[in-house]
């Protein structure tokens, strides 16, 4: 019997000896590296980076603080694109620190339909010591955008997994090229698509990362995106007239907060556990006229529907679970549903890849109809709902989950839903050894929100995979706008959640352990 270390040598062996048959051994500088041979890659830009020098090519799409750069160490900056079949054009980059290696690879992860690099999530991996890659998932533009899917099925199949892969391959080659040896480890970071493309992974192509941390998944597009656009049609309808303005739905979140905060015994505005919470919404329609402290027949409805599932009306069969209670404040942004129009994440995958007709009208959307073909067409590259982690697991690889109870967009009872679905298709003890999800009360979309939000979850992934011993806590930070911290909880291993010793600060985590929820 071939023992799991030997295995893993002979692992090793095996890609070294790949590589030198290739003729890739280790390279004399950075900038040798740009005539590297690798499949189907063209090498554009090997380069060293002083530390603290780098300057982005353009700017992200969302604020950065140019601080996040300076702090970096001096490092090999090899950029580069990678055409797997025609029409395919996969743009990457790795950085590759060139002191105090830790011998570890980390590809991170983008948001909504990507379309570009994301380099300010690379910064902390290199940083930490470790080798960082990313990808812009095979196309140019805005992350709401997915009309580069039109006429191009090629890279909707980068954009759903292929580029992720490539990516993966691409920069172990390039770990070996430079530093002489393999990395000892290779792990994957990232939320919301970032979670999906983690799934895919660990689904897909198991042997690709030896952790992986899936933050928030967009797993399960087809439904969620149908979710949001029949929800988009119920406040639209009428000219808006379920649209709830912005201090009604402050109203609503405080009428939650006063019905569900304390049942965890600690009034902190944030709900520790929102299912254990039966508040009735319809307790705020107006007895008469609008007024500012209730809500409207339309406005209800609005607010019940995303509360509620998405239900097939034909066969009554859940198809997507709603946003959970605590969430209100979230709803009308980027990926909430009480914006003047629908979020393009949404409707994007219907107009650009399911009907492929620009110019789509979300309002001819029909569940009945509709869904069938939807999970038809697009399913199969963008719903990564596989449970079966056998193979993943198979081979010592770890998944840590994690998703905000104030997540707007994505409910947070998808992740449960696909953990629960997990449980049911592999070993309890494969599951306890490899799987952790971590539900984190408070946090909006992959952060924000009332409730801590700052968690190293590379730390945590890398001393699982480094000890084998799993997490049976995180701690969250909430911060200050000056940057001292305000608050601290354990995040706690699902179904678990965070109880409170009964004395100590209840903004000090050491006040609180992780126990099952009661009943």
């Amino acid at each position: 019997m071939i023992r799991p270390f030997d295995r893993a040598k002979l692992q090793i062996l095996g890609f070294l000896a790949f590589l030198i048959a290739a003729g890739e051994c280790a390279a004399d500088t950075c900038e040798s590296l740009a005539t590297l041979q690798l499949k189907n890659t063209r090498i554009t830009k090997a380069e060293v980076v002083a530390a603290g020098a780098f300057v982005p090519p353009k700017p992200f799409f969302a604020p950065i603080d140019p601080a996040a750069y300076r702090g970096l160490p001096a490092f090999c900056r090899i950029a580069g694109n990678i055409a797997a079949v025609p029409d395919s054009n996969v743009a990457f980059e790795v950085w590759l620190p060139i002191e105090q290696w830790n011998g570890k690879l980390t590809a991170v992860g983008n948001g909504g339909y990507s379309g570009e690099i994301w380099f300010p999530f690379m910064a902390q991996p290199l940083a930490s010591g470790y080798v960082a890659a990313s990808t812009d998932t095979g196309h140019e533009g805005a992350p709401e955008d997915a009309s580069f899917a039109l006429k191009h099925p090629e890279k909707v199949v980068d954009f759903a997994f292929r580029a992720v892969h490539e990516l993966t391959l691409k920069a172990k080659a390039i770990t070996v090229a430079f530093y002489g040896s393999p990395a000892r480890h290779a792990y994957w970071i990232g939320c919301s698509t970032g979670g999906r493309q983690g799934l895919a992974a660990a689904q897909r192509f198991p042997e690709d990362f030896d952790g992986v941390v899936a933050g928030a998944p967009a797993n399960y597009m087809t439904r969620l995106s149908a979710r949001a656009v029949v929800a988009a049609q119920l406040v639209h309808k009428d000219k808006n007239a379920g649209l709830i303005p912005p201090k009604k739905l402050s109203m609503l979140h405080h009428a939650v907060l006063a019905a569900c905060d304390a049942i965890d015994g600690v009034n902190d505005s944030v709900i520790e556990n929102p299912t254990r919470c039966s508040f009735d919404v319809a307790s705020l329609r107006c007895a008469g006229q609008d007024g500012p402290n209730c809500l409207t027949s339309a406005q209800l409805a609005s607010a019940e529907a995303l509360y509620g599932p998405l239900v097939n009306p034909r066969t009554q069969v859940n198809l997507m679970s709603g946003v959970a209670l605590g969430s209100e404040l979230g709803w009308n942004g980027e990926i909430g549903a009480m914006v003047a129009e629908p979020p393009k994440l949404a409707t994007g995958i219907f107009e650009f890849i399911v009907f492929r007709k620009k110019g789509w009208d979300y309002r001819t959307f029909d569940v009945v109809r509709d869904m069938p073909f939807a999970e038809d067409t697009a399913g199969p590259m963008l719903d990564d709902i596989d449970p079966n982690l056998a193979p993943f697991f198979d081979r010592g690889g770890k998944l840590l989950q994690y998703h905000g109870w104030a997540d707007p967009g994505i409910p947070p009872q998808n992740s449960i839903d696909y953990f629960e679905s997990v449980h049911a298709a592999v070993d309890d003890e494969d599951l306890d050894r490899n799987y952790r999800l971590f539900m984190v009360p408070g946090m909006d979309h992959c952060g924000g929100g009332s409730g801590p939000d700052r968690f190293n979850v590379l730390t945590a992934i890398d001393t699982w995979v480094e000890t084998g011993r799993p997490p049976e806590t995180i701690v969250a930070s909430r911060m200050n706008q000056d940057g001292t911290v305000a608050r601290t909880r354990p995040l706690c291993p699902y179904p678990k959640v965070a109880v409170y010793r009964g004395e100590g600060s209840t903004d000090d985590a050491a006040s609180f352990y992780c126990a099952a929820p009661a009943q």
